[in-house]
């Protein structure tokens, strides 16, 4: 499986700083010398509970080894540790009608003791970092202070699974770390690995040392609790001078055809099979023009079509061979030299300038949905003004206007072959590589509108960027996932 994940990666035109996972030695030694830290200055204590126990299976059950009805909202497919329906954290004692998940059997209640982290203590701390972040999304900050409100509770951080990273507190030797305390401080393990890697054993001290870092967790809303909640207080009980979550980007749940994606059931488009039907790019572009920044969203294969079809296709590629077709084939390959600019010249020049500008605020506030909008925008009064400005016919009876209306729109094509490159990378290269341009260098992003393609450079030949999707081919694939199991 991580083999082909690391595949999907690659196709997928996804990179790291520093690949990794958990289970290393790394993270395995930090994490000791963290919790054992934690323990010493006396957020950590041990008690006698009760637990669930599976005689059939002879283990005690944590977590997600038990399913069972939500006391919350009545769900019957809740997990030990949460309720995927409607969010809520639990404990698995608190599950009714609770099942052993491996074998299925009713397990009994038995005594061992555990560890427990005593998050009260932070409860204070924890609303005020909250209610101070005015840049935290509704949900992550409702969820969370609603959380903090109904009372904190102390967490086990120790489980008696056979598996995970060994619990450093005295007399717990047969006791390994909760996963979910564990995992959450891979994040500075993972700086601390890249360090290493760099050469620089005290480089990840840079980011979680310094006020000014700005560091930004990309989750699911079921996931919030263990990012506004559990981590931060981690932070805090082990140094008050980490650096504490700039933002936790919490998207609301995508849907596939008006369900929920069900491995099981096989509901959804597995990652290897979405890239049989089509390019990567299409599906990295329609992913973050439905990113579920607010609301649920709704993935469907006819908005699928369309988008593709009306948004790459017909506005962005159209725009894209328009142009550079029409520089091939007039002005012999060449980008044409500008004479006067007229109104409607500078005020795409003007757009082009400000592009980037806008594009990177909303990349800021990680609203990426709002920032490829402004690309589109940007290709969509490309078109417009063409065919205001229609040089195919200026060509013939104004050819200096024509030049100028040809160098104009290709400093678009250029300013979107910069701008494109994190939401449909390999189509975003092919632009640079029709152009012939390399990126510049210092920060090409915001530099993008304000570096044009010099008159008198030379582009290669240009070729289409994208196919429409046809009826047909919909048709097959909503048949093909309908009826499929995948």
């Amino acid at each position: 499986m991580h083999s082909i994940v690391t595949d999907l990666f690659n196709k997928f035109s996804l990179s790291f700083d520093n690949y990794t996972r958990t289970h290393n030695d790394v993270h395995i030694a930090f994490c000791k010398e963290f919790f054992f830290k934690i323990y010493e200055k006396g957020y950590i204590y041990s008690i006698d509970v009760d637990q669930l126990f599976c005689e059939n299976c002879k283990r005690f059950l944590p977590d997600r080894f038990v399913i069972g009805t939500c006391p919350k909202c009545g769900y019957p497919s809740a997990r030990g540790d949460q309720c995927e329906n409607c969010g809520v954290v639990l404990e698995p004692l608190e599950l009714l009608d609770s099942k052993c998940s491996i074998c299925g059997s009713t397990p009994i209640i038995k005594k061992t003791k555990h560890w427990y982290f005593d998050l009260p203590r932070f409860s204070e701390k924890l609303k005020e970092m909250i209610l101070q972040n005015d840049r935290l999304p509704e949900n992550a900050k409702n969820f969370s202070l609603s959380w903090i409100n109904e009372g904190l509770r102390p967490r086990a951080i120790t489980r008696d699974n056979l598996w995970g990273i060994p619990a450093p507190f005295p007399g717990a030797e047969d006791k390994t770390i909760y996963v979910w305390f564990e995992a959450v401080i891979g994040y500075i393990t993972a700086t601390i690995e890249w360090s290493i890697k760099k050469g620089d054993k005290e480089l990840w001290k840079k980011y979680w040392l310094d006020s000014e870092t700005r560091s930004v967790y990309f989750i699911g809303k079921d996931n919030i609790p263990f990012h506004t909640i559990i981590l931060p207080a981690l932070l805090m009980a082990y140094d008050e001078r980490l650096t504490l979550p700039w933002n936790v980007s919490s998207t609301e749940y995508l849907m596939f055809e008006g369900q929920k994606f069900s491995k099981s059931r096989g509901i959804g488009v597995w990652l290897d099979q979405a890239l049989s039907y089509f390019p990567a790019d299409y599906w990295r572009y329609y992913l973050i023009k439905i990113r579920p920044e607010k609301s649920d969203t709704n993935f469907s294969w006819d908005d699928f079509q369309k988008t593709i079809n009306n948004d790459l296709n017909d506005n962005i590629g159209n725009f894209v061979h328009r142009v550079l077709t029409f520089i091939y084939n007039h002005f012999n390959g060449l980008i044409p030299s500008p004479h006067t600019f007229d109104e409607l010249d500078n005020e795409l020049l003007s757009f082009i300038r400000e592009a980037p500008i806008k594009a990177s605020k909303f990349m800021d506030e990680l609203r990426m949905r709002q920032s490829l909008e402004i690309l589109t925008e940007l290709s969509s009064r490309g078109n417009m003004y063409l065919t205001k400005k229609e040089p195919w016919h200026q060509i013939k009876t104004e050819p200096n206007r024509a030049a100028t209306t040809l160098y104009v729109a290709a400093q678009v094509v250029k300013c979107l072959s910069i701008l494109l490159e994190p939401f449909i990378p390999v189509s975003a290269i092919k632009m640079r590589e029709m152009l012939d341009i390399k990126i510049p260098d210092g920060d090409a992003w915001l530099n993008a509108g304000t570096t044009p393609i010099e008159a008198g450079h030379m582009i290669k030949r240009p070729y289409p960027l994208f196919k429409k999707i046809p009826d047909r081919k919909i048709e097959e694939l909503r048949n093909k996932t309908n009826t499929t199991k995948l």
